[in-house]
């Protein structure tokens, strides 16, 4: 960690006080008035220089847990590896709140607390050289409405390059899950990945297999949650990540341009939803990623679905770890949306199975299928079967005729 920092005062990067947070300005300045340093961090100060409203206001400080919960109602602390301090408001709002840390010195692994290592305080300087990537490591000091850069973020940022701290290849068999994270925020912001970083990714990827599924599991949940699915998932490819996660359907997708380019389709229509506040279920979006690997054993098998699509997710061998609860979710929209697609072809549709739980989430994933989006208000697979077979009667008319 050599030179100094450099600092941007507000004429060189644009952000204004009034699109920050009041509640997190009024913890950045009590914390100032107390004595403590305490800036904004992360995705905020990120955003904000790229002209985008940010969906957090986290702030990294000198002051420790104990002492924000002193100076602070409704404090949280939360945290077993590392101590972080959460600040609640009405309506739900969470402010957190850090205290500076630093990486570890080798011997303090011998101590014996293990998670004593990660409740290692530093400075602010040591704290951006923690972080995964430059443009994710920048500070706002609102006290002086100006930016502080430890680690050349502001310069990849102007570039639109995503590089991380430090050396690549070391910092990925760290922790591979970082390769995952870089290859996000690239997609994402729409950034090229730096040209020594895209290398260690090309020779490091295999580290995922590594990595434990539930962990995976936490990650890939995040892409499913979020706007930009597509963007993250294309990017995995590009990257040959895919069949590292998710196995033989990976794989398929990596290798089939005709069956990506569907989950791309779906994917799609699954994002527009997202980002009008639409929030699609988990179960749902894992449904509409599988989709198109498993689509051809609708077209070859004969009965029960459910053990073929049990057994292929067990073949697929995938290192992601799906809770039994989801996997089982999953199949079941997959078998009734299934269903729903051979009864559009041969007008015989089960009614009751409108009963089941998942019926809702595979009717949209029927929809999808036929149609390439979600249905819209008015629109439904009672609608296709209706247009499909206007002579025999839906649910919704047999229910009719019996009131």
């Amino acid at each position: 960690m050599t030179g100094e920092a450099v600092i941007l005062k507000k004429p060189e990067h644009g952000i204004s006080r009034r699109n920050i947070d009041a509640d997190a300005l009024r913890i950045i300045y009590r914390l100032h008035s107390l004595g403590f340093t305490a800036y904004l961090t992360g995705g905020a100060v990120r955003d904000m220089m790229l002209g985008k409203t940010p969906k957090d206001f986290d702030i990294a400080t000198d002051a420790r847990p104990g002492q924000i919960k002193k100076y602070f109602p409704r404090v949280f602390i939360i945290g077993r590896r590392f101590r972080l301090a959460h600040i609640h408001f009405r309506e739900g709002k969470i402010i957190e709140v850090a205290t500076f840390r630093k990486n570890p010195a080798p011997a303090v692994s011998d101590e014996p607390d293990a998670n004593a290592a990660e409740n290692i305080y530093g400075s602010p300087r040591e704290d951006a050289f923690r972080r995964d990537i430059t443009i994710n490591a920048l500070f706002y000091d609102a006290v002086t409405a100006s930016v502080i850069d430890y680690v050349g973020g502001v310069v990849d940022l102007r570039r639109r390059r995503i590089r991380v701290i430090g050396d690549a290849g070391e910092r990925f068999r760290e922790d591979p899950v970082r390769i995952w994270r870089v290859i996000r925020y690239a997609a994402r912001a729409g950034f090229a990945i730096d040209a020594d970083t895209e290398r260690e990714i090309a020779g490091q990827r295999h580290l995922l297999t590594q990595c434990s599924g539930a962990r995976l599991f936490e990650e890939i949940s995040k892409d499913l949650s979020h706007a930009e699915t597509r963007f993250v998932i294309a990017g995995l490819r590009e990257h040959g990540i895919l069949r590292h996660i998710i196995g033989r359907a990976g794989a398929e997708y990596e290798t089939n341009p005709a069956c990506f380019a569907r989950l791309l389709q779906f994917l799609s229509g699954a994002d527009g939803e997202t980002a009008q506040g639409v929030r699609i279920p988990l179960d749902e979006m894992a449904a509409i990623l599988f989709w198109p690997w498993l689509e051809p054993l609708f077209t070859a098998a004969a009965g029960d679905m459910h053990p073929i699509l049990k057994n292929a997710f067990v073949a697929a061998e995938m290192n992601v770890n799906l809770p039994k609860s989801l996997l089982s979710q999953v199949i079941e929209i997959l078998v009734l949306a299934g269903r729903m697609i051979r009864a559009l072809r041969n007008g015989r549709m089960r009614w009751s199975l409108r009963g089941r739980p998942q019926y809702p989430q595979a009717s949209r994933l029927c929809f999808m299928i036929e149609k390439g989006r979600l249905p819209g208000n008015e629109e439904s697979f009672e609608n296709l079967f209706r247009q499909a077979f206007p002579q025999i009667p839906t649910w919704d008319r047999q229910r009719r005729r019996r009131i």
